[in-house]
């Protein structure tokens, strides 16, 4: 009958298998450690490169809202370049359409020559007319038109029962825009109620208050 003894382990090889635990323990540290400080260094990175994105498009926004701010600046400065030139033109079309309005009531004592000369002084006004629409001036004649404050002046009004108040019954200057810019306000007259019409409308609005107002004012009237 064997006697079976304890195997003990060396005391050295203890040691050694403690040792490399250790180390091993160590090298996981370690090796967490460095993998959080990635993440962390990751994400620092993205967070940097979401800033720098952010700033980039910012700045692509900025430089072509710039480019368009320019090229609108560019554009009005080209359509309105000759708005001081085109406004002292407008006397001079003003003179010629005087000197055109008197020719009918002089036509049968013109002679030849003064007949040449005023088929000049039309083509000259056609001609004046021709560049006034290349360079987008228009006329503003506003007869029979409802009266507008931001392209007509109204020099007087006067009492119509043919036309409806507000409307613009004469015209004594032409207006002009240049494209979409008002040169000159046309001056006009406008036409009002007449007195009858006007007492006609409050009696019909005070008429209208007092069907509106309740039984108990009536009786208490």
């Amino acid at each position: 009958m064997s006697v079976e003894k304890d195997h003990k382990i060396p005391l050295s090889e203890e040691k050694e298998n403690k040792t490399i635990e250790t180390e091993e323990g160590e090298e996981r540290d370690a090796s967490s450690s460095f993998i959080e400080q990635a993440l962390s260094i990751e994400e620092t990175l993205q967070k940097e490169v979401t800033h720098l994105k952010d700033q980039l498009l910012r700045s692509l926004a900025e430089a072509e809202n710039v480019r368009k701010r320019s090229q609108r600046e560019k554009e009005e400065t080209r359509q309105y370049a000759v708005t001081g030139f085109a406004r002292d033109l407008l006397g001079v079309a003003d003179n010629l359409g005087r000197a055109l309005q008197t020719i009918p009531s002089l036509e049968g004592e013109l002679s030849p020559t003064i007949k040449s000369f005023v088929e000049g002084v039309q083509l000259t006004q056609r001609d004046l007319e021709t560049v006034f629409s290349r360079q987008g001036i228009k006329r503003i004649s506003p007869l029979g038109e409802k009266f507008d404050h931001n392209f007509h002046q109204a020099m007087f009004e006067m009492e119509s029962e043919d036309q409806e108040a507000g409307t613009i019954t004469q015209v004594l200057q032409d207006g002009y825009v240049l494209h979409d810019r008002l040169l000159r306000p046309a001056m006009v007259g406008v036409a009002k109620a007449t007195r009858t019409v006007q007492g006609s409308q409050e009696e019909k609005g005070a008429d209208v208050k007092d069907a509106d107002a309740s039984p108990e004012e009536n009786k208490s009237s």
